[in-house]
């Protein structure tokens, strides 16, 4: 036992975490326990003494969970603990193994955390798998004598040291081995184990109560260490005993009862589990371990077979029996993608299709009721498309229906048993012609040919002439889900058969008076499935029949909605695959008509209008002005501005008005004198547009004393367009301009809700912002006036300032859009005109923006990556502008900053500008810096600045300057060109041709997959994979304003002049031979010195 004075002022401290009601106390007592672990000796036996042995339940749980949180912060990177002792390690295990259920469920994350890091990296703990060994061999349910050791609780342990194994732990090698770990615990413990397990289920199996729940437990948690142990790798010493164990799960599949008349016992609910991990089990063994299981696999198969065709009762099973069902299809659709497989399935295919799979597809009792009370589920699980978003994993989702689907896919796919062949085999087929192989493949018929959709075709199509009834109409459900699982077959087939397929089994429910919704909601979903296959001469049969979908009203008795949400994800499945309407304005009348009904349906339909004007861009240009008026009037009835979190549907309506928004802007018509009507009515429609996206702003935004910050992308994207169409004074009043800027970048300056690259739309209103402000000038860019009393005599930021905050803080906080913050650092410092800057806003700009750029920059200045370039560039802007402040903030920053960048800078140029694509812009601004820098360096203030540096400094300026010489000549060569069409026509071909070698080429081996991810792997772990940043803004040009007007040659000239003797005594001589062949005018200065 501790000293009871320091166990009690923890258990005091920890008491107060619990009774305390306000979040002050609970943080005080945490820190006064943050405290006591650096204090106090021994201070996580105590807490683990608490944990074990506390007054009452609540108080061991809050020990145990401090011991879990301080073990996380102290063990790994930057943890004050490099080795967990002995002691304490034993001491856990004794914990573990018999702490109550609750504790101990907490103190097994606690021993995952120092599994991980003493047994799985370190392999430093030789002691744990004997202990464990003889923990479970002494524990309640395996040893004769009475033992205090709970069997779950020992095997729980044992769970967790197991599953870290369930992955690779080595990504960096092709053919992993199994780990020394691994094969230890397999001998230690599983082989004696498999024995146990075997007696274990004799007991259980004789034994018709299900109310032994620890047996049941103990049979769960074994099943699932087996699964851990093999799912990745394959012990050598368990490989002899599967066929021991596997039949031994088999009895647990074999003992289930599927009477859906009976309510299961908690006992039967965990061997339900059992079940489900056995099959788990089965699948991995089939897939990843043939060569060991072949010989089982006959048994796995009929058990699964007779697990399968209890389909039939699917809607009155709970939902744990019909993840045993789906997993069950899984493991059938395994075995028969191997040859040994499809021929012990073959005999069995009528079973399967009548007796298995298509009771699985039917309308059931279950679907009916979900479709009216949860339709978004049920359209998730049986109806999904693109447009619903779904993420996560849920298990839920993993239905029977959906394995049948997937096992009938593979089903019609297969043409006979697959061939297994050498490598050398393999490569030898590839190099035979592509139509070789077609016509070899074509002479085997399929069992989607033979089999498949002849079952499918003896039901007969609801139509005009064929009026079903409601089981003949659940029937059919049954038979479209199927269509939707034959995708990959029907995608193999010649256009005609596609085109006959779809106009004899699916369009003809269109035209079926008093159709089923829920045939037609099966209907719109395989349109959708088969999109990427449907010949264009059926796009106007398609289309009219999924819009008539689309528009259907809801029946007295059944809700439709589930019809229409399909409809829409067809309709978006064709526009994603190029399949376009015949007509455009139909379709947007009906989506825009149906908008404003229902909240939830608003959301899909959002969805589709942004497919629609992704996909119509210029076809649909003309119809946006009306459409975004529509739109506008009809959300501001429901959109609060008070509200600073938006429902899904009005978000939604946000993100399709700044898409149409910009498809519009796109679509300007070139200025040109034959064109002027075409301009004329595109101005006009912009004017239409940026009103109403005022109003919608003058509504979120000044219509409340403090705005929503939600949705800033979107809605910067609208303001943009504002700002663009904002070419006049009195457009700034009519639209309010000046207001919106004022809220919009007070809101930037406050902003924490940053989505990635998803919002860089910013970016873009930005830069529109400063150029319209150049242009005509508007009141708060520079400044704000004081604010009138009784408010504080506090003059407000103004638009510019707000700006600059965000974009400092975008700089050194958001990577991904580092690069584009950067960019707008040249913009908001090189394009306004600070002439009359009073209050020194563009010095205090300068002094946020070098201080950001560089502070980041020394997070990554030990190795060079794509983020160097724009925050070097940065700084250099900066510089330019205020020589003397910015070299005070660089070494306020860190000493000796200044003489850090100019050799960063120096450095930068071999391995960013000369290695990767530079902009003339980039160019230009940085060889402009290093004439600066070179005569900062020179003069005497830096008097004792090294020669390297310099010599650095004019070795890079030298190549850059002739870098600069070459892009602005490539320039002028662009511009004298007029064969661009030429040249695309040959990229056209190019590409064309490398699409056709692409298809000849063979599919990527097992070895080449596992050697190319190993090699990804070694160059992540070497860093030398670094995204941080947006490709695309490598060539975007940045705007150097007053910039522009100097010629950077002209300063390059007269440095020479002045420092020529300089440049002679520290530039290598081929390094000037160089530099004044490509610049003849700077030659005299060279020879004088010669």
């Amino acid at each position: 036992m501790f000293v009871t004075g320091d166990s009690g002022q923890i258990v005091r401290l920890l008491d107060q975490t619990l009774s305390s009601i306000d979040g002050v106390s609970v943080g005080e007592a945490t820190e006064a326990l943050d405290r006591l672990s650096t204090e106090l000796p021994h201070f996580p036996y105590r807490l683990l003494s608490i944990a074990s042995g506390g007054e009452n339940p609540s108080q061991r749980v809050a020990a145990a969970t401090y011991l879990k949180n301080f073990t996380k912060k102290s063990i790994g990177t930057g943890g004050t603990i490099s080795e967990v002792s002995k002691e304490f390690k034993d001491q856990l295990l004794l914990a573990l193994l018999q702490a109550e259920p609750a504790i101990l469920k907490v103190l097994l994350e606690l021993f995952h955390i120092v599994v991980v890091s003493e047994f799985v990296k370190k392999n430093a703990w030789p002691e744990l798998v004997p202990e464990l060994r003889s923990a479970i061999e002494k524990s309640s349910l395996i040893s004769s004598l009475d033992s205090s050791w709970s069997t779950v609780n020992a095997l729980m342990v044992l769970l967790t040291v197991v599953k870290p194994f369930q992955y690779f732990l080595q990504p960096k090698l092709v053919k992993e081995p199994v780990p020394q770990q691994l094969e230890s615990i397999t001998n230690e413990i599983f082989v004696p184990l498999v024995s146990v397990f075997h007696r274990l289920i004799d007991k259980a199996l004789t034994t018709h109560e299900w109310g032994e729940l620890e047996m049941e437990k103990t049979l769960h948690i074994i099943c699932k260490c087996l699964y851990f142990s093999v799912k990745s790798h394959m012990p050598s010493a368990l490989s002899p005993l599967l066929g021991s164990f596997c039949r031994d799960m088999l009895r647990i599949l074999d003992s289930l009862s599927f009477d859906w008349s009976v309510t299961p016992s908690d006992g039967y609910l965990i061997r339900l589990k059992a079940a489900k991990r056995s099959l788990l089990l089965f699948g991995t063994l089939v897939s990843r371990h043939r060569k060991y299981s072949d010989k089982v696999v006959p048994e796995i198969v009929n058990c699964s077979m007779m697990i399968v065709k209890h389909s039939l009762n699917i809607s009155k099973l709970g939902c744990l029996y019909e993840r045993i069902i789906s997993l069950a299809f899984d493991v059938i659709s395994r075995v028969m993608e191997t040859g040994p497989g499809w021929r012990l399935l073959s005999p069995h295919f009528s079973f399967l299709l009548d007796s298995a799979i298509f009771p699985a597809l039917v309308l059931n009792e279950r679907d009916i009721s979900e479709w009216e009370e949860d339709a978004d589920e049920f359209i998730r699980k049986n109806l999904p498309s693109e447009l619903e978003e779904i993420s996560g994993w849920r298990e839920d989702l993993f239905t029977a229906r959906k394995s049948a689907m997937n096992l009938l896919g593979v089903l019609s796919m297969s043409k006979g048993p697959p061939v297994s062949t050498t490598n050398k085999a393999y490569s030898a087929a590839c190099k035979r012609k592509k139509g070789e192989k077609n016509r070899r493949d074509n002479q085997r018929s399929s069992m989607g040919d033979l089999v498949v959709l002849p079952f499918f075709s003896k039901f007969l199509v609801p139509s005009k002439s064929n009026i079903v009834d409601a089981s003949t109409s659940a029937a059919y459900f049954g038979v479209l889900m199927a269509y939707g699982g034959l995708q990959e077959f029907i995608q193999e087939q010649t256009p005609e058969y596609v085109a006959s397929f779809v106009r004899t089994r699916v369009l003809p429910i269109y035209s079926t008076p008093n159709c089923s919704p829920y045939v037609v909601a099966s209907a719109n979903w395989v349109l959708g499935e088969l999109a990427s296959c449907l010949p264009e001469e059926m796009s106007v049969d398609v289309f009219s029949s999924l819009l008539k979908a689309l528009a259907m009203p809801d029946q007295v008795a059944i809700s439709c909605y589930p019809v229409r949400v399909s409809a829409a994800g067809g309709i978006g499945s064709l526009l994603e695959n190029e399949y376009q309407p015949p007509e455009w304005l139909l379709l947007l009348q009906i989506v825009i008509g149906r908008i404003g009904n229902e909240e939830d349906e608003d959301s899909i339909l959002f969805q589709l209008l942004r497919s629609v004007v992704e996909s119509g861009s210029q076809d649909i240009a003309m119809h946006i002005p009306y459409i975004v008026s529509s739109l506008v009037n009809n959300m501001l009835k429901s959109m609060q501005p008070s509200e600073d979190s938006w429902s899904l549907a009005i978000l939604g309506g946000l993100e399709t008005l700044a898409a149409m928004a910009q498809t519009y802007e796109s679509s300007k018509p070139e200025a040109d004198e034959e064109n002027n009507q075409a301009t004329e009515i595109w101005l006009t429609g912009q004017g239409t547009i940026s009103k109403a996206l005022s109003a919608l702003l003058q509504h979120a935004w000044l219509a409340s004393d403090v705005p929503p910050t939600s949705c800033v992308d979107h809605l910067s994207t609208m303001l943009w367009f504002i700002v663009l169409a904002s070419t006049n004074c009195n457009a700034f009043v009519e639209l309010r301009l000046t207001e919106l800027l004022v809220v919009w970048a007070d809101i930037l300056a406050s902003w924490n809700g940053w989505e990635e690259s998803e919002d860089l739309s910013v970016f873009d209103c930005i830069e529109a912002v400063v150029g319209t402000n150049n242009k005509y000038g508007f009141r708060s860019f520079l400044s704000r006036d004081m604010p009138s009393p009784p408010a504080m005599p506090v003059r407000p930021r103004s638009v510019v300032e707000s700006i600059g905050s965000f974009v400092s803080k975008a700089i050194l906080e958001y990577p991904s859009a580092t690069g584009r913050a950067c960019s707008c650092v040249h913009t908001l410092l090189h394009v306004p005109d600070y002439s009359s800057d009073i209050e020194g806003v563009g010095k205090s700009l300068a002094m946020v923006f070098s201080e950001a750029a560089f502070s980041h920059f020394l997070q990554l200045r030990e190795k060079p990556c794509s983020l160097w370039k724009p925050l070097l560039l940065a700084i250099s802007t900066c510089y330019i502008s205020y020589t003397d402040i910015v070299e005070g903030v660089l070494e306020k920053v860190i000493s000796g900053g200044f003489e850090l960048w100019v050799s960063s800078l120096a450095f930068s140029y071999l391995v960013m500008f000369d290695a990767t694509p530079s902009t003339a812009s980039e160019v230009k601004l940085y060889v402009m810096t290093l004439v600066k820098v070179i005569e900062q360096l020179l003069d005497i203030r830096h008097g004792n600045a090294t020669d390297d540096l310099a010599r650095n400094c004019f070795v890079s300026l030298m190549e850059a300057s002739q870098r600069l010489k070459e892009l602005n000549e490539e320039t002028d060569n662009d511009e004298d060109d007029g064969e661009p069409e030429k040249e695309e026509a040959e990229s056209d071909e190019s590409d064309s041709n490398d699409e056709d070698s692409e298809s000849d080429e063979c599919d990527e081996t097992e070895e080449e997959f596992l050697e190319r991810y190993a090699k990804a792997a070694a160059a992540l772990e070497d860093g030398e994979v670094i995204e941080d940043s947006n490709e695309g803004d490598d060539e975007r040009e940045i705007d150097l304003g007053y910039l522009n007007e100097i010629d950077p040659q002209k300063l390059v000239l007269s440095l020479m002049e002045k420092q020529h003797q300089k440049v002679v005594k520290l530039v290598p001589s081929e390094i000037i031979s160089t530099f004044v062949e490509a610049f003849p005018a700077h030659s005299s200065f060279f020879t004088t010195c010669h």
